[in-house]
């Protein structure tokens, strides 16, 4: 099969779908590579680190959509990239199509076939490739909430830690998952009061175990969500329902109890955003006011990052990529977790989420794929 990896084109997204140590695995199965020239340079590897694992180097994303079997990327598909898309193509990438209804018409009209890197199971009922983003993203929310409320950029101005004789800055979390898992360590060990919010009461029993008190753990209720909220200098969005547009926890009339200048980091924002007021932004402008209250909400916060996130990616995606490569769509059918990754095939959607937040008729996997 000829693999395809053209650079990520979305605002300020460094990250590449596949790393020269991916490229040399794809070919030592008997693949093709082809590579845009520069698809690397954000994550430090030029051409030449290409070439030398074995890739060809395409001079355009062009050249790259048109000879591929199979497109590897990261972020989704762009406008100007879906129309280059075609049926029988793989397209192997995150989409997140439920709070997205043009790229959704976009993928079903190229009757390309679409897998979801966020909607890939494990035996153990996770997500194994959205996890390394959710690390990287519940990491990073605290690093850009903490510089958001510096005063000079239009936060509060508390130090998340404080120092002896003044109060540390409050966190609280929304979602105990990955993402608010990551986010409540990297609070915790800047010394702040964090607390996490969940409705799942075994998730809270482990994360307090994980935590040893060092941690609250609340369970979600409206009062919960307003009181802790309310308090917070920082609340991260950290809800998911795979495949599912997020649901909408912190509404627009909540911002009049919280405290002026601060921060809401909306990482669910792939998904749509978890708060009312939340409207995607990206590196360039990371942040915006509503009612006093600042709202970042960067569709892709891992990019900020991508020689770490590119790895971490690379190192969850290879194995499907390669399962993909060697066997076509036979691997969707021998293997379930893969399947689940199915979301648009031949001009249908395959995934339920998806199908019930856009108002499509759903087609199972299975159904499709035998036809």
């Amino acid at each position: 099969m000829r693999v395809g990896c053209p650079k990520e084109i979305k605002n300020h997204e460094y990250r590449v779908g596949l790393t020269p140590g991916s490229v040399r695995e794809y070919v030592a199965h008997g693949h093709e590579v082809l590579v845009e020239a520069g698809a690397g340079a954000g994550i430090g590897a030029d051409d030449n680190a290409y070439r030398a694992a074995g890739a060809t180097i395409a001079k355009t994303a062009a050249d790259v959509f048109a000879k591929s079997d199979m497109i590897v990327k990261v972020k989704e598909p762009q406008p100007n990239e879906w129309v280059q898309l075609r049926d029988g193509q793989i397209l192997y990438t995150y989409l997140h199509l439920a709070p997205d209804p043009e790229q959704t018409k976009g993928l079903l009209a190229s009757g390309v076939t679409a897998i979801a890197y966020e909607t890939v199971t494990d035996d153990r009922g996770g997500l194994p490739l959205l996890a390394p983003m959710s690390e990287v993203a519940g990491r990073l929310s605290i690093q850009a909430g903490a510089t958001a409320l510096q005063k000079a950029n239009g936060g509060r101005g508390v130090l998340l830690g404080g120092v002896p004789g003044v109060l540390p800055g409050k966190v609280t979390v929304l979602g105990g998952g990955v993402v608010g898992l990551h986010a409540a360590r990297m609070a915790a060990g800047l010394g702040a009061d964090v607390t996490i919010i969940d409705r799942s009461i075994p998730r809270l029993r482990q994360l307090d175990d994980l935590f040893a008190g060092r941690v609250h753990t609340r369970y979600s209720t409206v009062e919960a969500l307003e009181e802790e909220c309310f308090s917070a200098d920082i609340v991260v969005g950290a809800v998911l329902i795979p495949g599912a547009a997020a649901p909408k926890l912190v509404t627009r009339e909540m911002l009049s109890g919280m405290k002026k200048g601060s921060v809401l980091v909306d990482v669910a924002i792939d998904q749509g955003g978890c708060f009312e007021t939340s409207h995607a932004t990206t590196h360039a402008e990371p942040t915006y006011e509503v009612d006093g209250v600042i709202h970042y909400c960067v569709a892709n916060m891992p990019g900020a990052v991508p020689v770490t996130s590119a790895h971490a990616l690379n190192n969850a995606t290879l194995h499907y990529g390669l399962q993909l490569a060697d066997k076509g769509l036979k691997a969707l059918v021998d293997d379930h977790h893969l399947r689940n990754g199915l979301n648009v095939h031949k001009g249908k959607i395959t995934n339920r989420a998806v199908a019930d937040a856009l108002g499509y008729e759903l087609v199972e996997p299975k159904a499709v794929l035998a036809a």
